[in-house]
């Protein structure tokens, strides 16, 4: 059992690997980080003792002040290497750099001398270092104007605005879960890797991914359709996408009802992938699911009975409850890291039509149990 504490915990990268180590509790056990702790040599040797791993991933990137970040992020890592030393440390230390290191600017120097203080203490202290030099991450819940053009291009997209290419240049991209699955690795293997580059899992110009979420917005946003999805890099970017979206505001969506003498019609997906679909019915107070996935795509339809579908985050503690009603039949669709469930509320049988993007395949199934 490897002890792991993540620096920057709480930002883009180390919660995607803050939630993924807990996917394998028998083998790792995570040691909380506060970014406070910066402030506290007490607390932050504390921390650092009990770390047989730490992942280094606290830094700024962006900011008014060149120098000011500069400053910060060379500042962190030797707070980290000064805990280090105080503690007689001997643990492995992954810290993130980036592709800009080479780069003449402020920013990239700063990544590059914190990898060197880290790599300076290990060869001093006996300690292991992984420098991981990173491209552009871009993935789930990312901060807009801030981590990566496609989290700015997915919110103003999911918010009414227009997004605006300054350089249209290529860019050497991984999703978030990509690398920290490297990331996971790299603990998994105690190798001592002064310098690792992390290569990029697609090299797209700025205008192909603005292309490609363009078209999400038309089709899926705004029609509800599943789009062709041709490769990993756009399953990827459509789960991005999805996450930018306002589940409060945008769902449950109603379905187009078709009705004649006979009875009533409803298209519930119109699909440019495949996947697996499915029928339930549910008996009045029972609950299904209290799980979560991490890249599957899956739509929720209630065409008849009443149900309550409750979605939650992992990891916060706002539930989202969204009533539906067979009368009016509608949709919810679950996005990635969020817990959800479908509980019949009526007096008579729920019934639900279940979608989803992949067949169950029990030795990979990607589906975790969690209450919401």
């Amino acid at each position: 059992m490897k002890k792991i504490g993540i620096t920057g915990q709480n930002g883009f990268v180390g919660k995607h690997l803050y939630n993924t180590l807990g996917l394998f509790p028998e083998e790792f056990e995570r040691v909380d980080f506060q970014k406070e702790f910066f402030e506290d040599e007490t607390k932050l040797d504390e921390f650092t003792s009990k770390c047989d791993v730490i992942v280094h991933l606290a830094a700024m990137n962006r900011h008014e002040s060149e120098q000011f970040i500069y400053e910060t992020n060379v500042g962190l890592a030797r707070q980290l290497v000064e805990s280090l030393k105080r503690t007689n440390s001997k643990a492995h230390v992954l810290i993130s750099s980036s592709t800009q290191e080479e780069r003449d600017n402020l920013y990239g120097k700063s990544k590059r001398e914190g990898r060197e203080a880290i790599v300076n203490w290990a060869n001093e202290a006996g300690g292991k270092v992984t420098g991981l030099i990173i491209p552009n991450v871009f993935g789930a819940f990312g901060k807009p104007f801030y981590n990566s053009f496609i989290a700015t291009f997915c919110h103003q997209l999911t918010h009414g605005e227009t997004p605006t290419i300054a350089n249209d240049g290529e860019v050497k991209l991984i999703y978030v879960q990509e690398l920290v699955m490297t990331i996971v690795n790299e603990i998994r293997s105690e190798k001592n890797q002064p310098e690792l580059f992390v290569e990029p899992t697609a090299t797209k110009k700025v205008s192909e991914v603005l292309a490609l979420l363009n078209d999400y917005k038309t089709k899926y946003y705004d029609g509800g359709e599943i789009p062709v999805l041709t490769d990993k890099f756009e399953h990827n970017l459509f789960n991005t996408y999805r996450s930018y979206i306002d589940y409060k505001t945008h769902f449950p969506v109603k379905f187009t009802q078709h009705t004649d003498p006979r009875g009533a019609f409803v298209e519930v997906i119109r699909l440019g992938i495949g996947g697996q679909c499915s029928f339930s019915t549910t008996v009045p107070d029972i609950t299904r699911g209290n799980h979560y996935h991490t890249r599957k795509i899956e739509r929720f339809a209630v065409i008849k009975g009443k149900a309550l579908i409750q979605l939650r985050k992992i990891d916060t503690d706002e539930v989202l409850d969204f009533y539906l009603d067979g009368t009016e039949p509608a949709y919810v669709d679950m996005p990635i890291w969020y817990t959800h469930n479908i509980k019949n509320i009526g007096t008579e049988d729920l019934y639900t039509i279940f979608w989803i993007d992949e067949p169950f395949n029990p030795e990979d199934a990607d589906t975790y149990f969690e209450t919401v």
